[in-house]
């Protein structure tokens, strides 16, 4: 009886706690939140991370074509530009192994990529996909800018 008190506690208070990271100024975030068209012959990229309860206690790495975008918590966002006309690689940490995300860029569009965390058999996996537009944009809007190239781990070589 002991014991499972303890595995919900442990569980719940991964659910209930909340994690953190660096932001950047909110001038700087303010104007990324205007959302503008990329430099010529790039795309942007924008990864968050919305305020969901669920995982909040837990941080996760986020890489691009191997290279650090840095560590996500709760309520957090990234903006990254990339060569246009080009697929580039998510990846982000999961409890067993990276899970990766496809984006076949266009020079000149903007992207909206979702971190969101899922159920483990130890603790929270992390997970990746690609939302539209207007969903994108209105997530970003209540979010901080996250401080970028602060990775907990290295590249798992395993992704590559």
């Amino acid at each position: 009886m002991i014991k499972q008190n303890l595995l919900l506690l442990a569980v719940t208070s991964l659910l209930i706690g909340c994690a953190s990271v660096p932001t950047t100024s909110t001038e700087v975030a303010t104007q990324l939140k205007q959302i503008q068209a990329p430099t010529e012959g790039k795309a942007g990229l924008y990864i968050y991370r919305s305020s969901s309860v669920i995982g909040a206690s837990l941080k996760k790495d986020i890489w691009l074509d191997k290279e650090c975008i840095g560590e996500t918590a709760r309520g957090v966002f990234f903006y990254k530009e990339v060569e246009g006309n080009k697929t580039h690689v998510l990846a982000t940490e999961s409890e067993f192994s990276p899970n990766l995300l496809n984006v076949t860029t266009e020079q000149g569009k903007n992207y909206f990529i979702q971190q969101y965390i899922k159920p483990g058999v130890f603790v929270g996996g992390a997970n990746l996909k690609l939302v539209d537009e207007q969903e994108g944009q209105a997530a970003i809007q209540k979010l901080s800018l996250a401080e970028s190239g602060k990775c907990s781990k290295p590249f798992p070589t395993k992704a590559s």
